[in-house]
């Protein structure tokens, strides 16, 4: 068995100092670019592991970040958050942190939660997932000082005075439905969520612009015509495609993968199979619409996490790290249209 590698070591093989090894794990800013790459090669193929210990006793640091896991609303949706959680922790984990993570039954346990975690040096920061209007959670972080960045915007009027990574919702609907206008389609429903959830009302926004852009007329857009909206769950999805029907609807655009296997039922019905999956497009292109062969606008969760991490991160490790002062980011990423074509073999697995 060989020697387990030390900094003096690899400071020694690669002929640089020991500050320059540190910086490169603490503040790889300051390292200039081809020394940092050469020294985090040798780490890897080294196989150097730094004490956690020494590390936080030295930065004052846990190197580790909070995160709230929700209870799954269905077996559908529930993946995208899966997908985010397994991400932050790949990224967290490359990045040498680790994740902590909360139960809460509210926002203010949650927020209260962290917070104490943050008091205590349990975690260095949090991740706030599930962002809604009147959310007052980024408030109270700020006011108790711990370091966040959202998954999600925060949805109200007026600048955000916090770091948020959201995927802008219609730009995806709004692929998805002129994808359809492409088809021929002219009546095309839009099934989503009760105005002011925030992200339902950004996937909506897509459908209409797209739709007042065809030419369609407003009244045509009107609640209740093609803009359809219900609660999210398969049954709900069927009975929101159903009323669509009434009003001429052979097409629609859903907020969710669960509304959308409900509406690709009722096409199917109505219909033949290969419309059915052809002239529905739902949302997150979960594992559910891929097995059943279903359109669907796919988010970039990977991307979102990682940058997350990095803003995280980057603010943990700026001079000033007081969430208070700090200058907020904001990004927004793009969703895909993930397009399936008609396979027949699926239709013995129709809903």
């Amino acid at each position: 068995m060989g020697t387990k590698p030390t900094l003096q070591s690899l400071a020694s093989t690669l002929g640089v100092s020991r500050q320059t090894i540190s910086n490169v794990l603490n503040n790889p800013q300051v390292v200039q670019a081809s020394t940092r790459d050469r020294v985090l090669a040798e780490i890897r193929a080294s196989g150097y592991r730094p004490s956690a210990a020494a590390r936080s006793l030295r930065s004052r640091r846990s190197q580790t970040i909070g995160l709230r896991i929700r209870p799954a609303v269905d077996g559908i949706n529930g993946s995208l958050m899966d997908a985010f959680l397994h991400a932050v922790v790949e990224c967290s984990q490359r990045r040498d942190h680790r994740l902590l993570l909360i139960t809460a039954t509210s926002d203010e346990q949650e927020s209260s939660e962290q917070a104490a975690l943050h008091t205590t040096g349990a975690i260095d920061a949090c991740v706030l997932t599930d962002t809604h209007r009147d959310d007052d959670r980024p408030s109270a972080l700020l006011d108790a000082g711990v370091p966040f960045v959202a998954f999600g915007r925060p949805w109200q009027d007026g600048p955000a005075d916090h770091s948020w990574v959201d995927i802008d919702g219609a730009a995806g609907t709004r692929l998805a439905t002129e994808h359809l206008l492409g088809l021929g389609h002219r009546r095309i429903a839009f099934l989503g969520w009760p105005e002011g959830s925030g992200v339902g009302d950004d996937r909506r926004a897509g459908w209409r612009l797209a739709m007042a852009d065809a030419g369609v007329p407003a009244e045509d857009l009107a609640l209740g015509v093609l803009d359809q909206r219900t609660d999210d769950g398969v049954v709900e999805g069927t009975q929101a495609m159903e009323r669509a029907r009434r009003a001429a609807a052979t097409a629609a655009v859903c907020a969710s993968d669960s509304l959308a296997v409900g509406a690709s039922t009722v096409l199917r019905r109505a219909t033949t199979a290969e419309t059915a999956r052809t002239a529905v497009v739902g949302f997150d292109d979960t594992p559910v619409a891929a097995a059943l062969g279903l359109s669907s606008v796919r988010q970039p969760v990977a991307d979102a996490a990682s940058r997350v991490v990095d803003l995280l991160i980057e603010r943990l490790t700026a001079p000033d790290a007081d969430p208070r002062t700090a200058h907020p980011v904001h990004d927004l990423l793009t969703p895909e249209l993930v397009l399936r074509e008609f396979d027949p073999r699926l239709d013995q697995h129709a809903p």
